[in-house]
């Protein structure tokens, strides 16, 4: 059970109800992490920028490799809510998550993702060399901060012990 509750949209005030609407509007979904970060609708704002950068990668990385970046990192924090999500977002484009065969550009961001998750002291010079091979500057900025925004997302969720949501159940890894 999360250490800390959902927002009671009935009971809750004009400015945390105009963000959840907001949200609503905007993904059309509202899931157990953003119900309990609506308890501070700038913390929910910050989390949610996750979307934004998430956009100014899209037109270098496809959504697969997204995917892949993001569950590594999720993986490598143990964060159960986060992998699930992926799970099941590759299961619903049609892959095997236990299956995939990485491209070499994957496997660079999977290694990165890794690496930044466990210890982001350790990424090596040639990890560098090999991103900057591939990647702009500004690519490699916005995924180094979706990097970091997804780290903070496995640690909200680790530390809240935030409820699966019931819809990730199917997709949970056995």
């Amino acid at each position: 059970m999360a250490h800390l509750s959902a927002i009671d949209y009935a009971t809750a005030s004009e400015e945390i109800r105009a963000e959840h609407d907001r949200e609503l509007a905007l993904r059309g979904r509202m899931t157990n992490m953003k119900r309990i970060l609506l308890h501070s609708p700038a913390a929910h704002r910050i989390y949610a920028e996750w979307f934004t950068l998430r956009d100014l990668l899209r037109p270098t990385l496809d959504d697969r490799a997204i995917w892949l970046f993001s569950k590594a990192i999720s993986e490598t924090m143990r964060a159960e809510i986060p992998v699930t999500f992926f799970r099941r977002a590759l299961i619903d484009s049609g892959l095997d998550p236990e299956a995939i065969e990485p491209t070499a550009n994957e496997a660079l961001l999977i290694a990165f993702g890794n690496t930044v998750a466990a210890d982001a002291n350790a990424v090596s010079d040639e990890t560098w060399a090999a991103l900057k091979a591939r990647y702009d500057e500004t690519l490699l900025v916005n995924l180094t901060a979706f990097a970091g925004i997804m780290v903070a997302t496995c640690v909200f969720a680790n530390a809240v012990k935030m409820d699966l949501d019931p819809e990730l159940e199917r997709y949970r890894r056995r």
